[in-house]
């Protein structure tokens, strides 16, 4: 059974059609690159898996379970959306930290916000914030920045400040794991340091969706890569995709990228 299913989701701004129909699978433990030109709704599609917008159309499946219908949930409550994106990790390409915390703090706030949805949390607030704050440091090692963890955001590089990210994206331990370009905000310098936590990431069986432009990133982290073109997919397939693409689109997109 796939951890994600997406059927038919389309998505329009306006007369502009944005989504015109995407449908794809993701086994439990895969990473996913989705690649294309600007405007070709790589980040829109993004963040319709996140409920950062809703389709007008399509369906999502997290774990055989229908998590969304456009046809039925078009004006869902905010609860229960919450609860839904709680499906989701989401780590931006730039970063979105909060500046007036420390490393330790924006890991744990998210936590510690649904932590006050429990019925118990009133009881037992400092066995909950204690537990928390350990998950925390654990995830914070995982992304080599322990020795960074009380300092504040303008103290990190952009490297390490993506880390931070991805650390807080894993806080709440989501199913999958989504990335937005997450080294596009970088200096060339610094993107091996975050490409190398992604991998790592991959090793631990982390289910991934990636928006990249790194095409040899994508070919070696990737089980399967997505080529979107104006709306749609135009190939989907095994990273080999990428050495004899069959669509002349991709092809011209890879020749572009190349120059």
């Amino acid at each position: 059974m796939s951890v994600l299913e997406i059927k038919d989701f389309k998505k329009s701004f306006g007369k502009i059609k944005v989504l015109k129909g995407i449908d794809f699978t993701l086994e439990r433990g895969q990473a996913l690159s989705i690649i294309g030109s600007s405007g070709s709704g790589k980040t829109t599609l993004l963040r319709c898996l996140n409920f950062l917008e809703q389709p007008e159309e399509g369906q999502m499946f997290v774990d055989g379970n229908c998590i969304f219908d456009a046809a039925v949930d078009k004006n869902i409550k905010a609860k229960d959306l919450r609860q839904r994106q709680l499906n989701f990790g989401l780590v931006f390409q730039n970063f979105n930290l909060f500046p007036q915390y420390t490393v330790l703090d924006n890991v744990c706030l998210a936590p510690k916000m649904l932590a006050k949805e429990s019925p118990d949390f009133h009881r037992n607030k400092k066995e909950i914030y204690a537990q928390i704050e350990e998950n925390a440091r654990k995830i914070i090692e995982r992304v080599g920045m322990t020795s960074r963890i009380d300092m504040y955001p303008c103290q990190l590089s952009g490297g390490q400040q993506q880390r931070v990210a991805i650390a807080r994206a894993l806080a709440l331990n989501p199913k999958i794991l989504c990335f937005d370009e997450p080294t596009s905000a970088l200096d060339p310098e610094l993107t091996g340091e975050v490409l190398k936590v992604i991998r790592s990431l991959k090793d631990g069986d982390c289910t991934m969706v990636i928006v990249t432009h790194e095409m040899n990133f994508a070919k070696e982290v990737s089980d399967k890569i997505i080529f979107m073109d104006d709306g749609i997919i135009t190939e989907q397939g095994s990273p080999e995709i990428l050495d004899n693409p069959k669509s002349e689109r991709l092809k011209e997109f890879l020749t572009a990228f190349s120059q």
